[in-house]
């Protein structure tokens, strides 16, 4: 039997309900994060009847989606700490080590994984590699710094384009890096971070996965 990517995305989603089961409360408050995997896991965790307290979310997209099923959504200042944030990759490597924003998120996707203790990180194979780079890398930007940005991506080896007709949940726009080899992540990281006008990148080295479920077609294996 051969599994298609929505099967998996189905299996990977399941499994991580079955994974965070036991290790929820009635006063849990878990970090949701946002895409198509994700919105797979809204929709199981909904249906499973687990009780918890409710979500804190990454995006308009998931907090309309989980505010669909019923689950509270929080505003991350009324948290002082979650114990889980899960989210997909659009890439991931053996180290945990990430590439996330495909879906322009990236900026609150960091801020709510940054106050959770654990990452649990869900994926299909596909975004499973040996080096970071083959998916173009988001960047966050506040569009006065977009040419600027622009100039400085460039020096850096990256071939940039903007995101047409998308803002984000922030009001920034999106550049896209491509043809950038991440040998060092964390460096690469730091180095955007530093870029002024940069709101965000999509390396998420420093706060990398703590676990991740990926969906194969032999099952879902951790790492």
């Amino acid at each position: 039997m051969s599994y298609s990517q929505d099967e998996l995305k189905g299996l990977v989603a399941q499994a991580a309900i079955e994974f965070i089961t036991p290790q929820l409360a009635k006063d849990t408050i878990l970090g949701i994060g946002t895409g198509s995997t994700v919105d797979v896991f809204i929709d199981r965790l909904a249906a499973s009847g687990l009780s918890f307290k409710g979500a804190v979310s990454s995006s308009e997209r998931s907090t309309k989606r989980l505010q669909h099923h019923g689950i509270r959504v929080f505003d991350l200042n009324e948290v002082d700490a979650l114990d889980w944030y899960i989210d997909g990759a659009d890439e991931i490597n053996a180290h945990g080590e990430m590439i996330k924003g495909g879906g322009g998120a990236l900026t609150r996707e960091k801020i709510v994984a940054s106050v959770a203790r654990q990452f649990l990180c869900i994926v299909d194979e596909s975004k499973r590699v040996e080096v970071l780079g083959d998916f173009p890398l988001p960047v966050e930007v506040l569009p006065m710094a977009e040419r600027s940005v622009t100039r400085a991506l460039t020096a850096l080896g990256a071939r940039v384009e903007k995101r047409a007709g998308f803002i984000t949940d922030n009001g920034g726009v999106i550049l896209d890096c491509h043809g950038l080899r991440i040998d060092e992540p964390q460096a690469l990281e730091q180095t955007l971070n530093n870029i002024p006008g940069v709101v965000c990148c999509g390396v998420f080295a420093q706060r990398k996965a703590s676990v991740a479920l990926i969906g194969t077609q032999q099952g879902v294996i951790k790492s």
